[in-house]
């Protein structure tokens, strides 16, 4: 594939973009890297209970951000876990053999079948009704659900809110809730559920329902530099390291050796600068600089004439087996994969010459990206890493990863203008066909 040099866009009345001479038009993502998202309406999803006859005698209908009741209820890290639950009892007699009514909340990693491959790092217990009258209740509307015994028809509604942090064990470490977790490749999960609970006396068994839902953080970087911004506000190139050296970290060269066409030694030596911060929203892009230098110009040619340059998003999972077993005696496991390719083209701002090329370049990041996490012995992590050239004439003198850099993935946006994509829409496929998450 060759690097292409797309101008500005300008966007003419027949909503086609206007071209200069043959180059191809900048490209921005479609709108929704730019403009918000309107709020969904809150999603019902009703689960109950039967008697013999097949009449409910358990409801729970749960509010959620889910975007169908074929899904599972969703809440986000700032939204309260909303719902109301019907207990139908009997209007006469009531029912004496219920103790109690609890809603249980909780959030595990699970990384096997044994009991010590599950942690639990969140467990809400929120009581709705008790018989004794020392035990807080929910408000009721119903008054058969104010006494020591529940008649008719009882009627609670509640709303849990999430914690943004817990800690785990006897560490006084603050985690933040990771989002649910799992993949069929990997044996760890993190799963959260809620459960209402209905406590009985010691000759009737309890009764339960249960059910997992989603939840999402809403960790969100920094604000970009106030050039960056400038340029995505008036939808403009983004300026380069040596323009806004604040709105860039560069990295050490790395230096890639090889041979030519005509087995000459060649020495390419690789500067590559991402955006700051490098914490980035899932769903929009990784801003990147290459600049290549080396004496041979044909080396440089041979790495700008195809699409050979192996800059990619790495994600890695890592977890223990069973945290509660010593560490000693339990690996700790992980599982790597790419999540997305670079694609380059000649930057704008500076102009290659016969020893130097300049190129500029993003990465694409799928909307469903899994974002970096940390909960005790889970984790989520990505990496920035550029590798050796795919040429076989031109490979690293001590290894295939050239660099590798730490990022961050997030779920929200920071405050001020969104980022814009500027590579061509048709790499969208080949983003697909790297995403983590399918």
């Amino acid at each position: 594939m060759d690097l292409l040099s797309p101008p500005p866009y300008r966007q003419s009345r027949q909503g086609q973009a206007s071209q200069s001479g043959s180059e191809l038009p900048r490209y921005t993502r479609r709108n929704t890297l730019v403009h918000p998202v309107a709020p969904r309406e809150p999603t019902q999803h009703v689960l109950s209970l039967s008697d013999g006859r097949g009449r409910p005698w358990l409801v729970l209908k749960i509010s959620s951000s889910a975007k169908s009741t074929k899904s599972l209820p969703l809440f986000h890290e700032k939204e309260n876990i909303t719902a109301t639950l019907e207990l139908h009892a009997d209007a006469d007699k009531g029912d004496p053999s219920i103790q109690a009514v609890t809603a249980l909340v909780r959030g595990r990693v699970i990384t096997g079948p044994r009991s010590d491959e599950t942690v639990t790092f969140l467990n809400i217990v929120y009581p709705i009704w008790s018989r004794s009258a020392d035990t807080p209740r929910a408000p009721s509307p119903s008054e058969g659900a104010n006494g020591s015994k529940l008649f008719g028809d009882c009627v609670w509604s509640f709303s849990i809110p999430m914690p943004r942090t817990v800690t785990v064990g006897k560490s006084d470490i603050q985690y933040r809730l990771p989002e649910t977790f799992s993949e069929r490749d990997s044996a760890a999960s993190v799963q959260y559920d809620l459960t209402i609970h209905v406590s009985r006396g010691k000759l009737r068994s309890d009764s339960l329902i249960r059910t997992p839902f989603g939840f999402v953080p809403s960790s969100k970087p920094e604000s970009p530099s106030i050039l960056r911004q400038l340029a995505y506000q008036q939808r403009m190139p983004v300026p380069g390291p040596s323009a806004d050296p604040q709105g860039w970290k560069t990295l050490p060269t790395c230096r890639a050796k090889g041979t030519t066409l005509q087995n000459y030694p060649a020495n390419v030596r690789c500067t590559l600068s991402l955006a700051k911060p490098l914490a980035y929203t899932r769903g929009s892009v990784i801003p990147c600089c290459l600049s290549l230098s080396s004496a041979d110009p044909q080396a440089l040619d041979m790495i700008t004439a195809s699409d050979c340059i192996n800059l990619n998003l790495r994600r890695t999972v890592g977890y223990t087996s069973a945290p509660g077993i010593e560490k000693k005696r339990v690996a700790h496991q992980e599982l790597t994969r790419e999540c997305g390719k670079a694609y380059w083209w000649p930057s704008a701002s500076i102009q290659s010459d016969r020893h130097n090329r300049y190129l500029e370049g993003e990465i694409r990041l799928s909307k469903d990206l899994k974002p970096t996490a940390l909960m005790d012995h889970f984790s989520v992590s990505y990496f920035v890493v550029l590798r050796s050239f795919n040429l076989p004439t031109l490979k690293s003198a001590d290894s295939e990863i050239l660099l590798s850099e730490p990022v961050d993935i997030v779920v929200a946006y920071a405050r001020g203008p969104r980022p814009i994509a500027y590579s061509p829409p048709s790499y969208d496929s080949h983003t697909r066909e790297n995403d983590c998450d399918h």
